[in-house]
Order: structure tokens, then sequence, then C-alpha cells
């Protein structure tokens, strides 16, 4: 079980949204490049990044130029997501040392596209499944569509898609616990490889994901945690 600290970026800074609603925000770190140095020194294999505005206004943001910061600062592997909605910006993030780009909006509203990256970029490309009561939800969460997560992971499955970032919406930035049963169901559903994303809250947490013993939820993605304290990025490491 890979434990990836997250950091989501709005306007520079290193922030925690409740919910993924943009007006409930809490900033934690106007310096993320030195949050992430500090993940790394603390043993983390990956770390995740959000560009937050780029998410809501479904494009590039000034966040861009800080992840290529990170990427300059860290020998780790960075996973980057928000607002990727074209070649060019797969491209253009892939240049700047990203190690894995993720997809939401584009996986619901163009398959073709999808596959077209799938071909060009491979491994790189991985569809993040945000969804809230098991219904996703694209352009930074703001729009809920009628598809079911687990279909659609069946769906990304038959582009190429090798790997899967689902998060449950209501959990996210709410410390009351992932939802281990959805997340399982969702890896099931695809047979592939699932990264468990939102609610987590405690080490006892991170132990429910890895003691479901199902190989294929391989993954964890930590934010508000870490940020409040609750326990320690090398604890959960060791766990």
């Amino acid at each position: 079980m890979l434990v990836i600290p997250a950091i989501d970026l709005k306007n520079g800074s290193c922030v925690r949204l409740v919910q993924g609603r943009k007006t409930d925000v809490t900033v934690y770190d106007e310096n993320p490049v030195a949050v992430a140095e500090q993940f790394a020194r603390a043993g983390a294999q990956m770390i995740h990044v959000v560009d937050l505005d780029g998410a809501f206004t479904g494009g590039e943001s000034p966040n861009r130029a800080v992840v290529k910061q990170i990427v300059a600062a860290v020998d780790v592997p960075i996973e980057f997501g928000g607002g990727v909605r074209t070649i060019d910006d797969v491209e253009q993030l892939c240049d700047a040392g990203v190690e894995r780009v993720v997809l939401g909006t584009v996986a619901v509203e163009s398959m073709d596209l999808l596959r077209d990256l799938i071909v060009r970029f491979g491994e790189k490309i991985c569809v993040g499944i945000d969804a809230r009561d098991g219904q996703v939800a694209t352009r930074g969460w703001q729009t809920v569509t009628q598809i079911k997560a687990t279909g659609l992971a069946r769906s990304v499955v038959d582009c190429g898609v090798r790997r899967i970032i689902y998060t449950d919406i209501s959990r996210d930035g709410m410390l009351t616990g992932p939802n281990v049963e959805q997340t399982v169901a969702v890896a099931r559903a695809a047979q592939i490889h699932v990264t468990a994303s939102g609610g987590v809250s405690s080490l006892d947490d991170i132990r429910r994901l890895r003691d479901t013993r199902e190989p294929l939820l391989d993954s964890v993605i930590v934010g508000k945690a870490l940020y409040e304290q609750k326990f320690k990025l090398e604890d959960a490491i060791n766990l």
C-alpha cells in the first residue's frame, strides 16, 4: 500500500477544500515547494499535486509554474491533475517532468481523446474518477452526472487505461474515513490498479485499506490528515 501525500494548489498556495467546494478553503502553507521537500524527506515515493484553479476554470493556470518548481526541487515522481483537457496540456506536463498525468473530465466527455492520449503517452496517463453517492462528477466536481463510477471504470479500461484514482467527494476533506467498499467495487469492476482518495483521517483508515487484501487497491492519497497533524507521513509509510 503506497502512501501518496497530496498538495492541492490554489492561487499558488497549498490548501485543502471541504468536499471540493471552492468557497470552503483552508490555506495551510504559502510555499508548496517547501511542503513537497518535507514530504520527500519523510520518504514519499510519489507526490500527488492538484491544480484546483485549473480544475475549476478548465484549463492552464499559474499553478502549472509551481508544479514545475516542485518537479525541479524534489527527486520524487510527481502525479498531477486539474484542468488537463488537451493533448498539449499533457505534452507540456510530461516535458516538464511530471511522471503521471491524471485526467478526469476528459474521461467522461471525450473517450476518443482519452484513447489518443493512451496511445501517445501510455501509462503516464491515469484517470481520476470522482463520485458522489456513486455518481461521477466532473469539471472540478461542479457537475454531477448520471454515470456510475463502476460503469465509467469499465469504459476507461476499454480505452487502455491501466490505473484509476477513485475519490469519494462526500468524504474528501472531511476526515471521516475512506469509502473502502466503493473503492474496492471500482477496482473489481475495472480489474486494474486503483488508488484510494478522500477521507483518510487516521492510521487505522490506512490499515483498513491495506487489510482488504485486494491486490488491485495498491495505494492511497492522504491530504488533510497530514496538514492537521493527525499522524506523520513517516508512520503511515512504515505501516
